[in-house]
């Protein structure tokens, strides 16, 4: 499913190298949930734009066997000045997906009405955020990242996306990222703990999320 192979990514700040992942080496089983943890600036969201390939490592492989989904619910790649449906369809045609398809799956999962046909420019950020989990799961992925995502709207329109997550879930593999250990302990059976450039691999998120609390408390 996913391969990683010592990877290294680094960063320039005030002329030093700063490396946020020093030699990272993991595989990824099929239908495997991993919750990843780490504390504030440890590189998790660098981890996933590497797994996505929207990030280049400076030195090692990402082999990906399968498809990978963009963030869950990241909205930013979309055009401001199409409408959301626009946007959607030309999405789908990216992932060569049924365009009229998506774009109703998503115009009844997102909820926002008639502005789905108006500029995205004028959507608030609720509703960007609606429409790229709508299109994140709309499309079928052998490998879906979630990056906090699944905070988006209020408490019926969450339970939704939680229960489409879920099914999604039962047939792909996902890497989530968030602070809510709760959301860990229900979607994610293993776990990966970022500290300080290194990864650390768990067969039970329970034994993950307590290295994970231990390191945080050594500061």
């Amino acid at each position: 499913m996913l391969e990683i192979q010592d990877v290294v990514k680094g960063y320039w700040l005030h002329g030093d190298w700063r490396p946020v992942i020093r030699g990272l080496s993991m595989t990824l089983k099929r239908g495997q949930a991993l919750g990843l943890l780490g504390s504030n600036g440890a590189g998790k969201t660098t981890l996933l734009d590497l797994v996505a390939g929207r990030q280049r490592p400076d030195a090692g492989r990402v082999l990906r066997h399968g498809s990978v989904s963009f963030p869950v619910g990241f909205a930013a790649g979309f055009h401001r000045d199409l409408s959301g449906a626009q946007n959607i369809r030309f999405l789908a045609r990216i992932y060569g997906a049924d365009p009229q398809a998506l774009v109703d799956f998503v115009a009844d999962f997102a909820e926002i009405g008639a502005l789905y046909h108006a500029p995205m420019r004028s959507y608030s950020a609720g509703m960007r955020a609606r429409l790229g989990f709508g299109a994140s799961l709309g499309l079928p992925f052998d490998l879906y990242l979630v990056d906090e995502a699944t905070a988006v709207g209020d408490g019926a329109f969450r339970r939704k996306s939680k229960a489409l997550f879920r099914a999604r879930m039962r047939a792909s593999s996902g890497i989530m990222v968030s602070h809510n250990l709760r959301e860990l302990r229900k979607f994610c059976d293993a776990g990966l703990v970022l500290h300080r450039g290194q990864i650390q691999y768990f067969d039970r998120i329970e034994d993950a999320i307590a290295a994970h609390e231990t390191l945080c408390g050594q500061g």
